[in-house]
């Protein structure tokens, strides 16, 4: 069974990078997740890149999926609901911008 995902935030950003966007969300109603990247892929699309933390010479993963089908479902809810954010923006994805 998928988790259910719920309160997406996106907050986007001038592109940075391959960034375009911060997201957050709730997971089954009891966990937070946030501070992960939206970014835009060469071939066209988006991936989402999940925290990490620099220890030494190696970035150590926060917390990242484990089953590609959850990771998938992540995605497809996130980027669904930055498609939505974006359409009601400015072309850039930046509300502040001028259009």
């Amino acid at each position: 069974m998928l988790p259910h995902i719920s309160e997406i935030q996106i907050v986007p950003i001038r592109p940075k990078d391959g960034i375009v966007a911060f997201t957050s969300f709730v997971l089954d109603g009891w966990l937070y997740l946030g501070s992960i990247a939206v970014m835009t892929r060469p071939q066209g699309g988006y991936r989402l890149i999940y925290p990490t933390k620099k220890l030494a010479e190696r970035n150590i993963p926060l917390f990242h999926p484990i089953r590609r089908d959850v990771a998938q479902h992540i995605e497809q809810n996130v980027i669904g609901k930055l498609e939505d954010v974006m359409s009601r923006d400015d072309r850039h994805g930046c509300p502040d911008a001028p259009g």
